[in-house]
């Protein structure tokens, strides 16, 4: 599987070069294994779920983080504890900004507080070339458009979310570039207004990811919304067990009715001949 996104991403006409990530998961031993794996395929970085790790300390995740990190660049992973996450405070995100193979950070808890102890322990480590993703489905918009000041040796140093990496954004891709386009010509002094966009892009996604129900239809509401626009066949999981929610949906039908805006179906529609063959 990794060998066939690589090769694929690769063979995919882009006007900037590809950064490659690969889901790097289980104890060190696993995740180890993995990263070699990657780095042999050609992976750029990689995504370190911590989940594996469930009774851990601090010091301990960090130094797996640098065990793997010395296999290959590591991108840090917040994710949220209702999907398998763990809380993790200032003062881990604080240690592994030490560590010198830690080049990207998803942000992902889905709480605004944890989001805030992520930018500031990066700024306090005084880690410029950490790049920071909103892996916040919950307020895409909003971690993308602000900024967020962190007072540092008594001076403030401004951070910013760059991109996303987002569940959210692998429905309807066409206009998630384009609000990324859109949201970087801003912050470069276009007045856009915001939050309206953001209450939308929030409402679609509580349907899409079953926020209802805890997210246990998360991936399956993905699927769903592939299913309807031809990219996928069904909405089949690995886990069988794992299906779209009591009423979701009609969640999914209602934001599809109210936010039309938000989807790429004509740009979909133009090119499903030439991607599903």
């Amino acid at each position: 599987m990794l060998e066939l996104a690589a090769d694929t991403a690769r063979s995919w006409p882009a006007q900037a070069p590809l950064a490659l990530i690969a889901g790097l998961c289980g104890d060190t031993r696993q995740a180890l294994g993995e990263a070699e794996l990657a780095r042999t395929l050609g992976y750029h970085a990689g995504l370190v779920s911590l989940a594996g790790l469930p009774g851990a300390t601090d010091a301990q995740l960090v130094e797996h983080c640098r065990r793997v990190g010395d296999v290959l660049p590591v991108f840090g992973f917040y994710l949220q504890p209702a999907v398998g996450g763990r809380p993790l405070g200032w003062r881990f995100w604080r240690e592994l900004a030490e560590v010198p193979s830690v080049v990207a950070i998803k942000v992902a808890p889905f709480n605004r507080y944890a989001t805030l102890d992520v930018m500031r322990a990066v700024a306090d480590a005084g880690r410029t070339d950490i790049a920071l993703y909103t892996g916040n489905d919950d307020a895409i918009i909003h971690d993308l458009v602000t900024p967020y000041p962190c007072l540092v040796g008594g001076g403030t140093v401004t951070m910013r979310m760059v991109g996303g990496l987002l569940g959210q954004w692998a429905v309807w891709t066409r206009r998630a570039v384009e609000l990324l386009d859109r949201i970087r010509a801003a912050a470069s002094g276009g007045p856009v207004t915001w939050l309206p966009e953001e209450a939308a892009i929030t409402d679609a996604n509580g349907a899409i990811f079953d926020a209802a129900n805890g997210f246990a239809g998360c991936i399956p509401g993905i699927h769903q919304v592939l299913h309807r626009q031809g990219l996928l066949q069904g909405t089949w999981c690995l886990d069988p067990a794992e299906r779209l929610s009591d009423g979701q949906e009609a969640e999914i039908d209602r934001v599809l009715r109210w936010y039309p805006h938000l989807t790429d179906d004509d740009f979909v529609r133009e090119h499903l001949d030439a991607w599903i063959r």
